[in-house]
C-alpha cells in the first residue's frame, strides 16, 4: 500500500508517517520510481507507535521497543522481553520524577498566587 493508503487506515497523516520513517519506526520498501510501498503489518506498527507515544515514551525509545508489542485482539500487548522491562521502568521512573517537579511548581505558583490575591 502506498503512504495515502497508510494515512487513510490510520488516521495520521503523510508528514507524521515520514517522520516516523525518519526516526526508524517504520521501514517501507522504496521502489523504483521512489514510492514508498508499506505492508499491511505497517497499519497495526502505526498504531502500536500511537499507543506508546500516548503513554509518553519518546521515539528513540519506542525504537528500541517496537518489536517487543503484539496484538491480542484490537489490543497491544508487550511482551516480557528484557528491552522492554528495562526501558518501561526507566521510563516510568523519568515520568514519575516530572510529576514531582511540576507538583513543587504548582506549589510555588499557588503560594504565589495566595500572596498576590491577599495583597489585592
Amino acid at each position: 500500500m502506498r503512504i495515502g493508503d497508510l494515512a487513510h487506515a490510520t488516521g495520521v497523516n503523510r508528514r507524521l508517517l515520514r517522520y516516523y520513517e525518519e526516526q526508524g519506526l517504520l521501514r517501507p520498501v522504496r521502489l523504483a520510481n521512489g514510492y514508498r510501498e508499506y505492508a499491511d503489518a505497517d497499519v497495526a506498527a502505526v498504531r502500536h507507535i500511537r499507543t506508546l507515544l500516548a503513554a509518553g515514551l519518546p521515539t528513540a525509545v519506542i525504537a528500541r521497543l517496537l518489536h517487543c508489542v503484539h496484538d491480542e485482539g484490537e489490543r497491544m500487548v508487550p511482551s516480557a522481553c528484557p528491552a522492554m522491562i528495562e526501558n518501561l521502568r526507566h521510563e516510568h521512573a523519568r515520568v514519575a520524577e516530572t510529576i514531582d517537579q511540576l507538583r513543587a511548581s504548582q506549589q510555588v505558583l499557588e503560594e504565589m498566587l495566595a500572596t498576590a490575591l491577599d495583597r489585592a
